[in-house]
């Protein structure tokens, strides 16, 4: 299981995979950090796909997740998550934070997916506490792929070396 998670310090927008994970907001219109990089190179292909999953069901919801085609991008899908903004931890934060995970597997499993990377969901400006929001992604993610034959590969793509190295300590305790 070990060799299915791969750790990579750079940016996720540069990756080949079959899908890669936003950290999007509940407008599914673009944002900051990872949001806006994967919209920028993605193009406006994810924006229009976006734009109609809001108009339907009006945006995504924290720990939801929706998919759409990657656009301009290496991989096949893009799928949008929700992460949720820390406020003090008493307000169902990780569970929230859970649940992007599970959710995004969902979709990647119901969508064919064999290799997918995840950012650090929330850890930006909804401020989740990094080694907390660390150790719920690696222990989901482990759970997810435990039994999971489909999924081949799962990369956690960290932008800033800050979060590299907390989970490359994560990582090496597996």
């Amino acid at each position: 299981m070990k060799n299915k998670i791969n750790l990579i310090q750079g940016d996720i927008t540069e990756i080949v995979v079959d899908a890669i994970v936003n950290a999007a907001n509940s407008s599914l219109l673009g944002g900051s950090g990872v949001d806006g990089a994967i919209h920028r190179i993605g193009g406006k292909k994810i924006l229009e796909e976006c734009q109609k999953i809001k108009a339907k069901q009006g945006g995504c919801k924290v720990g939801n997740a929706v998919i759409t085609t990657a656009g301009n991008l290496f991989a096949k899908y893009v799928i949008h998550t929700v992460g949720p903004r820390w406020i003090d931890g008493k307000h169902n934060e990780s569970e929230l934070l859970k649940q992007c995970y599970l959710n995004s597997f969902k979709l990647a499993l119901e969508n064919g997916v064999k290799s997918i990377s995840f950012p650090n969901i929330s850890t930006g400006v909804y401020k989740f506490p990094k080694d907390k929001a660390a150790e719920i992604a690696v222990n989901t993610i482990k759970n997810c792929i435990q039994n999971e034959i489909q999924i081949e590969k799962v990369n956690i793509v960290c932008y800033e070396n800050e979060n590299y190295q907390i989970y490359r300590t994560l990582l090496e305790k597996l």
